[in-house]
């Protein structure tokens, strides 16, 4: 193995213990105790959830920006919207404002809760003056088909007698209108792309309502509600706007947030790693490393699903390189993943402890970890 090694570093984050930035920190400080000259390409990561906006902004050298919005019971919450190094692409997280964790358990009702805070997200990017809006939207407390979002741009939703529904998915079965003479003009002009890794359509019984309602704290009667509602939406959008998201791949995504985003942003779905992956100009970055180091919190059989070790993995391999993924957790079946192009897989856990502790020292395990793993490169 050559002495002055190109090592590119592009982890997602290990969650509740280090961002992808402060992996790929902790992996360099490693190396360099054994190598002083390997050059160490940054690329953090993520697979299209949470941290995928944190990620995409360090790796670009962007910045994150925080705007105090509707949360979905509509009280008041501060989220967050980022803009990359480009200067030219938004990026924002629905959870940030319409997500589940900003609702208490005994609070939790889809039949109330909105995404109108996820609209005014994408206002804010669109005053900053973004070409391009990247949006994720896992995570949702709701399940009002994106109608929120449109309200906060400017569209109006109407019931028979024209008078405006209020927020949430139980307002749905009442729409009779559509009135999108007053939405932002400035959507006409963006390109909007969502990170989106489920198929599921938008009613049904593989569809929003029912399979992502009773976490949201849907009861068995709301479901049957919310589906019907949602179902009535599709057919009131597609009378009126000519454009059928019923049974599309994804459109159930967030409470039907995706149906919604096609709909009215004419927004394309993605897997989220893809995303990322472009975003980063990962592939560039690939060619020109001699080896490629990844990982996250925990990895085992399911890695293979889109998450990120394996997202990179793929574009390693096409250009031959060689790759290393580290974990705080090693789970089950992580052969599969050999078959799939990670090379070699390494807990960072040095010693028996709590999960809090090993959270707590995850910076200090992986730094010792990336050294010991490049002293056994420096024989070869």
């Amino acid at each position: 193995m050559k002495k002055n090694l190109t090592i590119l570093l592009a982890p997602d984050s290990f969650k509740e213990s280090m961002s992808a930035k402060e992996v790929c920190e902790a992996m360099e400080r490693g190396i360099k105790k054994v190598n002083k000259n390997t050059n160490c390409i940054h690329v953090p990561m993520a697979d299209g959830g949470e941290g995928t906006m944190l990620s995409l902004v360090d790796a670009t050298g962007g910045k994150i920006y925080s705007l105090n919005v509707f949360g979905p019971l509509g009280n008041r919450v501060k989220a967050f919207y980022g803009v990359l190094g480009d200067g030219e692409t938004g990026i924002l997280e629905m959870a940030s404002a319409s997500g589940i964790q900003l609702v208490t358990i005994e609070k939790r009702n889809p039949l109330i809760t909105t995404t109108y805070g996820t609209g005014q997200l994408i206002k804010a990017c669109l005053d900053y003056g973004v070409k391009r809006l990247l949006i994720g939207i896992g995570g949702s407390s709701t399940n009002d088909g994106g109608v929120g979002v449109i309200q906060a741009l400017g569209g109006k939703f109407m019931d028979i007698e024209g008078n405006e529904l209020g927020f949430g998915g139980g307002e749905l079965g009442k729409l009779e209108t559509i009135d999108l003479t007053g939405l932002d003009s400035r959507l006409k002009n963006i390109t909007v792309e969502v990170a989106c890794d489920v198929n599921n359509p938008l009613c049904g019984d593989s569809g929003a309502s029912n399979v992502f309602g009773p976490q949201k704290g849907a009861t068995v009667q709301m479901i049957e509600e919310l589906d019907n509602n949602l179902r009535h939406y599709a057919r009131i959008v597609k009378k009126q706007l000519g454009k059928d998201v019923l049974d599309v791949p994804g459109a159930g995504a967030a409470g039907g947030l995706g149906a919604g985003l096609i709909a009215f942003l004419n927004a394309s779905l993605k897997k989220g790693i893809d995303m990322v992956i472009e975003y980063t100009k990962l592939e560039e970055k690939v060619k020109c490393s001699d080896m490629v180091w990844t990982g996250e919190g925990s990895i085992d059989f399911q890695t293979q699903y889109g998450k990120t070790p394996l997202g990179v993995a793929r574009v390693a391999k096409q250009y031959n390189k060689p790759v290393i993924a580290f974990a705080g957790r090693v789970g089950e079946n992580i052969e599969v993943l050999y078959e799939k192009g990670i090379d070699s897989i390494f807990s960072i856990v040095k010693e028996v402890t709590t999960l809090d502790e090993a959270l707590i020292n995850g910076k200090e395990n992986l730094e010792k970890t990336a050294e010991n793993v490049m002293r056994l490169i420096n024989l070869l």
